[in-house]
């Protein structure tokens, strides 16, 4: 590598770690309390959202890739055209293509990264994420009684309190209703509570202090009993179901399980179904080398524009393919296109669009179709601006 394929590639490290990890981060963040509201009754919730958070990594990660990978080409073609450095490169005789070379190379690696993690650690990690979210919705009670939440750890017994520690092993204003097999009903309310595991694992101990049960005796005719003291046993419960074995859906197969899947005649689910997952996934994995003959022409139309509209207009493309090869997938699916065609024609058409805006770019650098676009965006965000301020300026 020369001193300047060296260069370049160092001023495109931060920014490339940046933008995927705050973007990675934010996906993260916004999920995981999504995930706390859905397993708040849950007496382990942390340790399951911590599991769950790590299982969604991989498809964060192959999400943020590609968005954050664009945005940081833009920013350093920015920076180096704003700095004339694109300019003192084109008088020494370094062309554009020269200039995208280390760029093409750094995309063709993280072209395999991404392959890594569509093709193989997705999958896994997507049954790992239903597996431990399976476990949780569906985890038997682990001994704690949480305050505010009324949880059923068995059939037939029903308990809540109002106020409980952080383990929630002592609790003050306890409420059981529990249901014999006879049929009586039993409602035991106390002061105090303190809840212990017995050594075998497979029960609970509820120490009750000053209290009042009501039941019914042997005749059947209710009857009140003041308690200073009670111990009463609760058994513990475990989950109700396992979860199914891999391979129920098209996107927990690595990229070698969807070919021979597709090739198997007895494979449950559809040829159609499983070459539209296969294609999509090699799609989104080798647009990662055309994102380079996209930043560059924007970058350099940017000193005119402004950074925001370039990102504006090449995340809209970005968007659009994405969704455009979804669509495409979905059209597979249901047999009204091949799978070769639904998916590998938006593909095509945004290399196109990519290998378009970077020839014409390289006979007048920012001269092109989407950087024309982009100054209309440009104008419109400053014409936006403007009529903000007057409209502020108006009301103050």
């Amino acid at each position: 590598m020369i001193l300047v394929d060296r260069y370049l590639l160092r001023l495109a490290f931060w920014p490339l770690v940046g933008a995927t990890g705050v973007t990675l981060i934010a996906l993260l963040l916004e999920r995981i309390l999504r995930l706390l509201d859905l397993l708040s009754a849950s007496s382990d919730r942390f340790g399951f959202v911590a599991q769950l958070a790590v299982n969604l990594v991989p498809h964060y990660l192959g999400l943020t890739l590609p968005a954050a990978f664009f945005i940081a080409l833009v920013i350093v073609v920015n920076r180096m055209n704003e700095a004339s450095e694109i300019d003192a490169l084109l008088a020494a005789g370094v062309s554009l293509s020269r200039v995208v070379a280390p760029y093409l190379c750094l995309a063709a690696a993280l072209m395999a990264v991404s392959l890594i993690v569509f093709g193989f650690l997705q999958p896994y990690s997507r049954y790992a994420y239903r597996a431990v979210l399976h476990a949780a919705q569906n985890a038997g009670w682990s001994g704690a009684v949480p305050e505010g939440v009324i949880i059923s750890p068995s059939d037939g017994l029903t308990m809540t309190t109002d106020e409980a520690d952080a383990a929630g092993q002592r609790l003050s204003r306890i409420f059981i209703r529990r249901l014999a097999p006879s049929g009586r009903e039993e409602v035991t309310s106390a002061e105090m509570a303190e809840v212990r595991r017995t050594a075998d694992g497979v029960n609970v101990v509820l120490l009750l202090k000053n209290g009042q049960q009501l039941r019914a005796n042997a005749r059947g005719e209710p009857e009140m009993v003041t308690f200073d003291d009670l111990t009463m046993q609760v058994p513990l419960s475990g989950p109700a179901q396992l979860l199914r074995a891999r391979g129920g859906d098209e996107r927990e197969f690595t990229l070698l399980e969807l070919a021979a899947q597709a090739r198997s005649p007895h494979s449950v689910i559809p040829r159609t179904t499983l070459l539209a997952e296969l294609y999509g996934r090699l799609a989104r994995a080798f647009a990662l080398p055309l994102l380079p003959l996209l930043a560059l022409p924007l970058g350099l139309a940017a000193k005119r524009s402004g950074r925001a509209p370039g990102i504006i207009v090449g995340g809209l493309l970005l968007l659009g393919f994405h969704h455009m090869v979804q669509f495409g997938q979905s059209m597979a699916v249901t047999g009204r296109a091949a799978p070769e065609l639904s998916v590998g024609l938006p593909y095509l058409v945004f290399a196109g669009i990519c290998v378009l805006v970077f020839v014409t770019s390289r006979k007048r650098p920012g001269e092109t179709p989407i950087g024309r676009a982009m100054e209309h965006v440009a104008n419109f965000i400053a014409r936006f601006r403007a009529r903000a301020s007057v409209a502020q300026a108006a009301s103050s």
